[in-house]
């Protein structure tokens, strides 16, 4: 998968997830902005919705092994996963990236 298609297919997951959040449907994520919510919660939320998207992906995967599985359906959950993990990646790095910045910043 090429790097600008990841980066638009994490955008579109990121805007899902927050029409879902504002539309008021139960995803497991509340935004920051909003009253009882936190930061800690979202990035809880969102790495439980991660492991979620992978683990389908990884059954779809099974299922198609043992011939149970429409191969449109798995291919779509897997590329799924794929992003996911890639989505998961970026932000480790952003995270780790920042962390060394400030370590090298002077006292």
């Amino acid at each position: 998968m090429s790097i600008p298609a990841a980066a638009a297919a994490a955008y579109r997951n990121v805007a899902q997830m927050s029409q879902a959040a504002a539309g008021g449907a139960s995803s497991g994520i509340t935004p920051a902005n909003i009253p009882g919510g936190n930061f800690s919660d979202f990035l809880s939320g969102a790495v439980k919705d991660s492991i979620s998207t992978i683990r389908q992906g990884e059954q779809a995967a099974t299922a198609q092994v043992s011939g149970k599985a429409n191969l449109v359906d798995v291919v779509q959950s897997v590329n799924a996963a794929e992003i996911t993990l890639d989505t998961v990646v970026a932000v480790r790095d952003k995270v780790v990236a920042a962390y060394q910045s400030i370590m090298n910043m002077p006292i």
